[in-house]
C-alpha cells in the first residue's frame, strides 16, 4: 500500500491499516453486478478491520448499510477523551463515482461546531485524506477511510472541541 501523503500518520494507524484487506474491484453504485462484487469486498475489509479493532481492543465504530445495496450507510462513532466516552452519529452515501471519490464521513452533530468540517457535519478530509485516497483508487474502501480518516480526525478535533467547551459529554 503507497501510505506515503502528507496525512499525519503514526506508525500505529500504519500497522493497522496495512492488515486491512486491500479492494480489487473497481466500481461504483452505478455498476451494476461490478458493484454488488465491490459491495462483497467492503464488507469483508469492515469485518477484518472491526476484528483487528477487536483484538486490539479499540472498539471506536459500528456502521451499517441502511439499504441492502450498500448506497447510504449509518452508525456510531465514539472517542474516550480524559476517561469520558463521546458517542457520535455517524453517517454517509457512497458517491455516484466511488471508488474514483471518497465517500465524505458525516457527523452530523457537530455540523457547525469546527472549522475542520464542511455544511452537513461533512470532515474535511480534503488536506491529509484525499490525496492518500487518490493514490490508492480501487484498493483503499470503507474500512481504510474510517482508520485513516475518521479515526485520526476523532481523536485530533475531540479533545480541542472538549477542553473549549464546544463538546460536552451525554453522561
Amino acid at each position: 500500500k503507497n501510505l506515503s501523503s502528507p496525512a499525519m500518520l503514526t506508525d500505529t494507524t500504519k500497522k493497522e491499516v496495512q492488515k486491512i484487506p486491500l479492494l480489487t474491484v473497481r466500481a461504483g453504485p452505478r455498476d451494476g453486478d461490478q458493484w454488488i462484487e465491490r459491495l462483497k469486498e467492503e464488507l469483508m475489509a469492515l469485518i477484518a478491520y472491526v476484528k483487528i479493532n477487536k483484538e486490539l481492543d479499540n472498539d471506536w465504530f459500528k456502521i451499517d448499510p441502511e439499504d441492502e445495496l450498500g448506497h447510504k450507510w449509518k452508525g456510531k462513532c465514539w472517542i474516550i477523551h480524559e476517561m469520558v466516552k463521546y458517542e457520535f452519529d455517524l453517517q454517509f452515501e457512497i458517491p455516484a463515482t466511488y471508488p474514483a471519490a471518497p465517500i465524505e464521513l458525516e457527523l452530523p452533530q457537530l455540523d457547525g461546531k469546527t472549522a475542520k468540517m464542511y455544511r452537513g457535519g461533512k470532515i474535511c478530509l480534503d488536506i491529509h485524506f484525499a490525496p492518500l485516497w487518490r493514490g490508492n483508487v480501487p484498493k483503499f474502501g470503507i474500512a481504510h477511510a474510517l482508520s485513516l480518516a475518521l479515526r485520526p480526525w476523532l481523536l485530533a478535533e475531540i479533545p480541542y472541541l472538549v477542553e473549549n467547551g464546544i463538546v460536552i459529554s451525554d453522561k
